[in-house]
């Protein structure tokens, strides 16, 4: 499984970004995808994700300010990042759980697919 992302960039306090992570099997099928973010020196983070069901999982630093969403029509996982603050600056990571793990939504062990990551900077 591959996951495509983009959408990462430069942008200033307060400005939004949308990330999208385009996955090159049927996310329909994905028991769980989410993003994760690791700045330099810090651990990897749970940002958000979202199961086959459409539940939805926020670490408390973005509750409110960041929305994931899914279109399995066009395979594809959104993460919309609104509010952005000096410290959402990191490299975002998409994952996905195709084969039904174990695992809390923010535990990278979870996951059986990652994408390469994209940078977001706010400054």
């Amino acid at each position: 499984v591959q996951l495509v992302e983009s959408g990462g960039g430069l942008v200033q306090p307060g400005e939004s970004l949308r990330l999208p992570c385009t996955s090159s099997r049927y996310t329909g099928s994905c028991y769980l995808m989410g993003r994760f973010r690791q700045a330099p020196g810090n651990e990897r983070e749970g940002v958000a994700s979202i199961s086959r069901y459409g539940s939805t999982y926020y670490a408390d630093s973005v509750k409110g300010r960041f929305t994931i969403s899914q279109d399995n029509d066009r395979d594809t996982l959104y993460l919309q990042m609104n509010s952005l603050k000096p410290e959402d600056t990191a490299m975002y990571y998409c994952a996905a759980d195709f084969i039904g793990a174990s695992g809390g939504w923010s535990n990278t062990m979870r996951y059986n697919s990652w994408g390469q990551g994209t940078q977001v900077t706010v400054s």
